[in-house]
């Protein structure tokens, strides 16, 4: 593994997810595992960027559709009925990656809970010869886990910062990271910073 292969991934950590004037923060919709996931993360992400890793933000986006409303999968309307007009708009400042990450090297729009899935993220990470992902985010049982097990079956190596990642209950949480060994390495913050300073 080299610092020019690998790539680290900023999965959903957006305003409109976590920041409290966000759509989700609004709603009432939040939980403390998630929310102390920027400043956990912070200082990992200001080591990558400064030993030239590339830095690649999967932002979910609700793509506008007929006068603008926007379009939202069924299931998704009937978890978080909240959500509305405007809300992870692309280029909005909620669906952008929460200030204290940001800016990332890429951003990526997804628009299912895997990241790859009708995105251009692939392509990205062949074009600029990624073989490693490194992947944190949210919420850890839907686009982690998600957007993990695509990776694998493309043939990337993938490690997982378990404490770098959240969820809505640290019990869903700890289930998908269990859930994620057989095909991810399961690494710390604290190790990932370790091993990022070694490269």
């Amino acid at each position: 593994m080299s610092k020019l292969t690998t790539a680290l991934i900023l999965g959903d950590l957006q305003n409109d997810f976590i920041h409290p004037d966000g759509a989700y923060g609004k709603a009432g919709q939040s939980d403390p595992a998630i929310a102390a996931l920027p400043a956990r993360l912070a200082p990992l992400v200001r080591l990558a960027r400064d030993r030239g890793v590339l830095i690649v933000a999967t932002l979910f986006t609700l793509v506008p559709g007929r006068g603008g409303e926007p379009i939202i999968s069924p299931h998704l309307k009937a978890l978080r009925p909240f959500l509305k007009k405007g809300d992870f708009a692309p280029g909005s400042w909620g669906q952008q990656v929460v200030e204290p990450l940001a800016p990332a090297d890429i951003n990526v729009e997804k628009i299912a809970y895997s990241a790859f899935h009708a995105s251009r993220l692939e392509w990205v990470l062949k074009k600029c010869g990624i073989e490693h992902l490194t992947f944190t985010g949210i919420v850890t049982n839907g686009g982690v886990a998600s957007t993990v097990r695509d990776a694998h079956v493309r043939e990337f190596h993938c490690t997982v910062i378990s404490d770098g990642c959240a969820a809505f209950g640290q019990q869903v949480h700890d289930a998908a990271i269990e859930g994620l060994k057989p095909v991810a390495k399961i690494v710390t913050v604290a190790r990932a910073i370790g091993d990022l300073g070694a490269l």
